[in-house]
């Protein structure tokens, strides 16, 4: 995925790609995001958002600003820490091993996962709905970001389904010494 959200290139939240918010006003619209994922009733949630790039470059910046656990995966690097750069579980590269690890997972965390269409098998899905169903203490959020978020039928009632763009995306301008979107 390159830092623009096609396929091909760095991961947005790696290296030089990385981005940044352009101004602070983004930052209150991704706070409300973030605030709706840990409210939602569901474990599972299917964020729809058509650049998964900047939607990740603006969870970072969050992360780091606030320290909030947020926790992104791809099939390159596996899970890694959205606020301590360059930090990666070890032995989470495969979904079943990153699910197995959220699983496990005893501390509050809101796991993103991008480019994950490919390589949901059968037994994912498995651990998905056990995921769903495990009543815990501490909230663990898996969302599953994508421009058409399709998750199987067999999860059909187990997650929440959230679209971004109208909010998220929106740019500012300055009118009359006043910012409008």
């Amino acid at each position: 995925m390159q830092a623009d959200g096609g396929p091909g290139g760095p991961h947005p939240w790696h290296g030089s790609g990385e981005r940044v918010v352009e101004t602070k006003a983004e930052l209150p619209v991704v706070q409300k995001l973030l605030d709706r994922i840990v409210q939602s009733s569901q474990h599972i949630v299917a964020l729809q958002t058509s650049s998964v790039g900047d939607t990740i470059a603006q969870m970072r910046v969050l992360a780091m600003r606030s320290g909030a656990s947020i926790y992104a995966w791809d099939p390159d690097g596996g899970v890694a820490s959205l606020r301590e750069s360059g930090m990666h579980v070890p032995g989470t590269k495969r979904m079943s091993d990153a699910l197995r690890y959220v699983l496990q997972s005893m501390q509050f965390g809101v796991y993103l996962f991008v480019d994950f269409e490919a390589h949901l098998k059968p037994a994912d899905v498995l651990l998905l709905r056990r995921i769903s169903r495990t009543p815990t203490s501490n909230e663990r959020k898996l969302v599953f970001a994508a421009a058409g978020t399709e998750l199987p039928e067999e999860l059909e009632g187990m997650y929440e389904r959230i679209a971004v763009e109208s909010e998220m995306h929106r740019q500012l301008r300055l009118r009359d010494g006043r910012w409008l979107t």
